[in-house]
């Protein structure tokens, strides 16, 4: 999103009252997949990728491999990456396999993640019977044991925090047997173990609470602009820290005062609501009792929504609603705390684990309802319409409510995409959005994953002062191609590879603006040589603490020197390598948190070139 900032609002106490309802039964606590895992950072922690010749492309050192063709380019199986590969098994005889390499994690770092790709093929029929088996282990530790019943046409990416062996020296091993008939390969490709850590106080940095699912139901007046009815919000602690509280973010609170609020909260269940902080956007609610790890409650309320007069991210312009950040969301807790920061105009304040949603809107049939995830559109009571709008695994969700015109198409790549315009666009500027639509969502599938939100809609109106704005499957923007492309790779770099959007902006917008120039065929070429700071504490990892005190510098560096920081480091990795790292990265994040950290651990695992004086140059800091 562009944008510029107001006028900041004042803060007052509310004080709501609550009933009490009782916690969920205790689930097993599990080890975390790296992609929903946190980063714990400890001082001590230099972040490093510890696995040597992940790729196989330097040989065989420092892998011990039986027998001595099982790191091979030899026909019949391809590779992940580059030209060579692990091929365990396949010779439909009596057969054990193993590959292993002995690593070491370093010490103070409470993140450590192993991946591998991995690609099975087998003759087996069977759909019940795991003949052949390929086992996975870290030291004594089965990770994982797959077999002929996990066949699949591509690779698949595998994760693991093994986060527990810090500081120790442990062998990581694949073993395949097969045996006395019809063959199974086991290929991996790509192994590594990345650790993270040193920037965040020591404390227990597990992403908390875990796995929200949010339920609304909310009946819209005749104009679409006040919706009132029940939201509730399942959640379970991730943390080995008990969870005693949680708090709701009211983001649009920001646009109104505590006085008068747009959004309003009431008869609590599932805890005792506090008062309302940081402008009337942060809500506590204390847990009947502290729900220890693994442990799972549901609280639910009373949800009212005003939307405002304006062409805002929330706001009407004359019919047409836009209702973006009103459904109350989970703040995180990490080892930093809870996250509670203030809204900011000035770009974005959202920091959000994947949620599933299930959101009924009851409205007059006269208004067009888009929204993120899938609708289906029943009959309500007279002159209304029920739309039941399911997502999976999204940050937020986003709504608009009025008489739009609609057309709609699919990408080459298959995804449906719908463009609603408000009166004022003219069919064809409707349709060279819709065309720029298709052309996006193909370029961002083509370079970082396939679109996973199902259809994605697209609201327009010229009249939005910040430009655009975007959501999980739905964005807001103006007529332009530049700026519909910046918002579609959105669904990317803050949809689906998550960050803290206030303390670090330059990890989606940057990355973000970075992907539109590869959509449109910029190269970035000699970018970087018209940078010039504003001064020593101006830096492209700042925090929009910083941008709001200096917002006339936020979208020359946030969004130009970012990106050109990203070509950059494309010409001294190289095009084919720089791709392959996003791809990766994107894969290992989806769905999760991506740090400064982790990408600058990343970029430098796919390097033999030390980048220390690259990020120095570059004020790219953490």
């Amino acid at each position: 999103m562009r944008s510029t900032p107001h006028k900041v609002l004042a803060t007052t106490a509310v004080a709501l009252t609550a009933l009490t309802a009782a916690v969920l039964p205790a689930l097993p606590a599990a080890a975390l997949q790296v992609a929903a895992a946190a980063p714990a950072r400890a001082a001590a922690c230099a972040p490093a990728q510890v696995v040597a010749n992940g790729g196989f492309e330097s040989g065989t050192s420092p892998w011990t491999q039986s027998p001595s063709t099982v790191i091979t380019n030899r026909a019949g199986q391809s590779a992940h990456g580059g030209t060579r590969f692990a091929w365990l098994n396949g010779s439909g005889g009596t057969r054990t396999d193993t590959l292993t390499q002995s690593v070491t994690i370093p010490s103070g770092c409470s993140t450590a993640a192993l991946t591998f790709w991995l690609h099975v093929d087998t003759a087996e029929t069977t759909t019940s019977t795991k003949y052949d088996k390929l086992t996975a282990k870290i030291g004594a530790t089965t990770l994982a044991t797959y077999s002929n019943l996990d066949k699949n046409t591509g690779y698949a990416l595998k994760s693991f925090d093994v986060s527990a062996f810090a500081g120790q020296t442990v062998t990581v091993a694949f073993t395949g047997t097969e045996d006395s008939s019809l063959q199974t390969s086991f290929v991996v490709d790509d192994v590594a173990l990345d650790t993270s850590g040193g920037t965040t106080p020591p404390a227990d940095s597990t992403r908390t609470p875990a796995a929200p699912s949010y339920t609304v139901d909310l009946k819209a007046d005749a104009a679409g602009a006040v919706w009132t009815g029940h939201e509730s919000a399942s959640f379970t602690n991730a943390s080995a820290a008990p969870l005693g509280e949680v708090y709701l973010r009211l983001w649009d609170n920001y646009h109104g005062t505590c006085a008068a609020m747009p959004i309003t909260v009431g008869n609590v269940t599932g805890g005792t609501a506090g008062a309302l902080s940081v402008g009337c956007t942060a809500l506590q609610i204390t847990l009947p009792a502290p729900l220890a790890q693994g442990q799972s409650a549901t609280i639910g309320f009373d949800l009212g929504i005003n939307v405002p007069s304006g062409a805002d991210r929330f706001g009407h312009d004359g019919a047409f609603n836009f209702i973006g950040n009103a459904l109350p969301v989970l703040a995180v807790r990490d080892g930093a705390g809870w996250h509670l920061d203030p809204y900011t105009n000035n770009g974005e304040s959202f920091y959000s684990l994947a949620s599933d949603f299930k959101v009924t809107l009851d409205h007059p049939s006269t208004l067009s309802v888009p929204a993120t995830g899938a609708s289906v559109d029943t009959p309500g009571t007279s002159g209304r319409t029920i739309t039941t709008a399911t997502a999976s695994k999204v940050r937020d969700f986003a709504w608009a409510a009025g008489p739009f015109t609609k057309i709609s198409g699919t990408s080459a790549s298959g995804t449906p995409i719908n463009v609603y315009a408000v009166s004022g666009i003219g069919s064809a500027d409707s349709q060279s959005m819709l065309t720029t639509a298709k052309n996006a969502v193909d370029a961002h599938v083509a370079r970082f994953g396939a679109y996973p939100y199902g259809e994605l809609d697209a609201v327009i109106d010229n009249n939005f002062w910040f430009g655009g704005m975007e959501y999980p499957g739905f964005v807001l923007d103006l007529v332009s191609t530049t700026a519909l492309t910046h918002e579609i790779g959105h669904q990317w770099w803050y949809g689906i590879v998550g960050d803290d959007e206030y303390t670090s902006p330059w990890l989606d917008e940057a990355f973000t603006d970075y992907a539109t120039d590869l959509a449109q065929n910029k190269t970035g070429t000699g970018c970087w040589s018209s940078v010039s700071w504003a001064s020593s504490a101006e830096k492209i990892t700042n925090s929009m603490a910083y941008w709001d005190a200096h917002s006339s510098r936020y979208s020359t560096v946030i969004y130009g020197y970012g990106k050109c920081a990203l070509h950059d480091l494309r010409r001294v990795l190289g095009d084919t390598v720089m791709a392959k790292l996003l791809k990766d990265y994107a894969t290992s994040h989806w769905y999760g948190i991506s740090t400064t950290a982790e990408f600058k651990a990343a970029a430098q695992a796919a390097t033999a070139t030390d980048l220390t004086s690259f990020w120095t140059q570059h004020r790219i800091d953490g």
